[in-house]
């Protein structure tokens, strides 16, 4: 009963989070990721087969036209943000995200042609049209540029930008220089 209520309290917090409409695909996708997640981790095997088709019906209804995919097995921390669900998002079963995350449309988290997924750190923001691939961590606080394809571990406190990605320091670094 703790994990349903666990699960409603997301659900919730997302649709505040996503401008508290039932319509909005961020919304509806992050919904159905939650119930799957909860699906799969209900204890009595009959129920949790009964939940997990049900799942199984949604995501092929919906999550097909919203063209969010974010497998139940996927770790995702609080306050995770769908920016815009103008476009597709992808991140692989094995991903886990951090908290206060924030992805814009075409973005993909995933594998880079081997085994493993990323696992990104809090605070970071993932451009539209980006890549995230491999086994690899990026740090916290870090913001991935439009357009840009990761590939290495990246330090927190940084900003990643172009294919290939180039790592630099944090952007108020570069203001304390020009002040001098």
């Amino acid at each position: 009963m703790r994990k349903l209520l666990t699960v409603l309290v997301e659900i919730v917090e997302d649709f505040v989070r996503h401008g508290r409409s039932l319509t909005e695909p961020a919304f509806v996708s992050l919904a159905i990721y939650r119930y799957g997640r909860f699906a799969i981790h209900i204890r009595n095997p009959a129920l949790r087969w009964l939940a997990s088709k049900w799942y199984g019906v949604l995501k092929v209804l919906i999550l097909n036209i919203t063209k969010i995919w974010i497998p139940p097995s996927t770790r995702i921390g609080k306050d995770f943000h769908i920016v815009h669900a103008e476009g597709s998002l992808s991140i692989h079963p094995e991903a886990v995200i951090g908290d206060r995350c924030g992805v814009m449309h075409n973005v993909t988290i995933g594998t880079n042609m081997g085994p493993g997924a990323p696992v990104i750190g809090d605070d970071v923001f993932i451009g539209v049209n980006s890549s995230v691939l491999g086994k690899i961590r990026v740090g916290d606080r870090v913001r991935i540029g439009a357009n840009t394809c990761v590939t290495t571990n990246v330090p927190s406190d940084s900003v990643v930008i172009g294919s290939p990605a180039r790592i630099y320091p944090r952007l108020p670094t570069f203001a304390k220089g020009a002040q001098k």
